[in-house]
């Protein structure tokens, strides 16, 4: 099981002052000398956090994981190639929303990504993961697309209001982790999480690989530091009985 920490607020923190501070790519160093495994981006179309040259400074200064969401679109299918990260994260993608609000609507996007999108990623070494809901027909239907990974969407989970919400949900995506690890695909999540509920979904949610936090995080480390709150998380992770 490994950190991902996704660094798109700190370039949001930069981008509200326009100076230059403070840098992805460093705080990226930061969360990496302090044990993730790696980091994630979101590059999106409107450019309201990272920004396209910063994908190449985390390219060239990140040592572990390097997972670049994106929408697929032709714009960002090109940079990811050019880029050659280790993961690509296909996500959907609304200028008008405040972060992503779901998974892939596999249905949807099913004979697009077979014959335009995938064909272009295959050319290449980057593994390909697909962002959805805990949903049997779309972990089949990424299954049948050949993705590599899938990454659990966790924000039903995360912001959930009552145990019993909570405890439905979780079972929802064991059942789904469960489902994806059979079919031969690598379980990711990520979306929402935080010191609080990180570890009751660890402790439930099986063959987990990649767990990608960012605005709890940064948010957090406002408070107590970049590195000291990477290693909050990594404790949770790693004291909790795991299932991989």
């Amino acid at each position: 099981m490994q950190l991902l920490v996704n660094v798109d607020h700190i370039a949001t923190l930069r981008n509200a002052r326009g100076e230059g501070y403070p840098d992805p790519a460093e705080a990226a160093k930061v969360c990496e000398e302090a044990g993730a495994s790696g980091i994630v981006f979101h590059l999106r179309k409107d450019r309201r956090h990272i920004q396209t040259e910063d994908v190449y400074k985390l390219k060239d200064s990140i040592k572990g994981t390097l997972d670049f969401e994106m929408a697929a679109t032709d714009e960002m299918l090109t940079i990811c190639m050019d880029v050659d990260p280790h993961l690509v994260t296909l996500v959907p993608e609304s200028r008008e929303e405040l972060t992503t609000e779901g998974g892939l609507k596999m249905q949807t996007v099913f004979d697009d990504f077979q014959q335009r999108v995938f064909p272009k990623i295959r050319a290449t070494d980057i593994k390909i993961s697909l962002f959805i809901d805990p949903n049997k027909e779309d972990i089949e239907l990424a299954h049948e697309l050949g993705s590599d990974a899938i990454e659990l969407h966790t924000g039903t989970y995360a912001n959930a209001i009552t145990e019993e919400a909570r405890k439905r949900e979780l079972q929802r995506l064991k059942e789904a982790a469960n489902l994806a690890h059979n079919l031969g695909m690598n379980v990711n999540a990520g979306h929402g999480l935080n010191l609080q509920n990180l570890g009751p979904l660890v402790e439930t949610v099986p063959h987990l690989h990649d767990i990608s936090i960012g605005h709890a995080l940064v948010s957090t480390a406002l408070y107590y530091g970049l590195d000291s709150t990477v290693k909050k998380f990594l404790a949770i992770m790693g004291n909790t009985k795991l299932y991989n």
